[in-house]
């Protein structure tokens, strides 16, 4: 097994969480609570990536991130580099392609809190945002541990999102997955299984967990 692969999977699956965590929480919040009759356009954008193959995904991120771009030519005058074929350049991709794992177990959760609990919590003078952090966010826990666990797991093993808006630059882009892609090219069959194996029994215990946690919510 590659280390820098490794390490390099591992810093991009804990960065996608972080971000997602932030990105995630008020808008599965807000898609859960709503009551607005186009949220479902909202719902359309955010599971996109479902559905569109990865390389789709990639190809229109590096068209909108390139140096030819108005957000590439931004973000070139403000940093001196490029997004793609760079660490940033695969998070914001795994960000966007991971979305829809972390936003919709976020979303469920949330829709699930009796509403009494929350106008409770107003009455008594709570702010929103006091009643967000202090109410709605532990009793939706289990949803948002599984959009955690969902998150992360699924960045360890994505590839074709990666591979292209990052290329395979070691210790730059070079992933866990395109590396079991490289060892079968160069037909070092016992490196790929190797890795292979980790990553399938990594699979295995993330959903596990997974499911555990939604027989969980079922039974709340």
């Amino acid at each position: 097994m590659d280390p820098a692969a490794l390490w390099l999977t591992l810093k991009l699956a804990c960065c996608t969480t972080l971000a997602l965590l932030f990105i995630g929480l008020p808008l599965g919040y807000w898609l859960g609570r709503t009551r607005w009759k186009w949220r479902f356009l909202v719902e359309a954008v955010v599971g996109l990536p479902l559905v569109l193959p990865p390389t789709v995904v990639g190809f229109y991120l590096l068209i909108a991130t390139g140096p030819r771009s108005m957000l590439g030519r931004f973000y070139e005058s403000l940093t001196g580099g490029m997004l793609p074929f760079s660490f940033q350049g695969i998070l914001l991709a795994s960000v966007l392609f991971n979305l829809p794992f972390a936003v919709r177990p976020f979303a469920a959760s949330f829709a699930s809190i009796d509403q009494r609990l929350l106008e409770a919590s107003w009455c008594l003078g709570a702010s929103h945002l006091r009643t967000f952090f202090r109410i709605a966010c532990p009793i939706a826990w289990p949803g948002i541990l599984t959009g955690i666990v969902l998150t992360f797991a699924h960045t360890v093993g994505e590839f074709g999102v990666v591979l292209m808006m990052g290329g395979n630059i070691p210790g730059v882009t070079r992933t866990l997955s395109i590396s079991i892609y490289d060892d079968v090219q160069s037909l070092d069959y016992a490196s790929a299984h190797q890795t292979a194996f980790v990553l399938l029994l990594f699979s295995f215990v993330a959903l596990t967990i997974t499911y555990s946690l939604q027989r969980r919510m079922v039974t709340l």
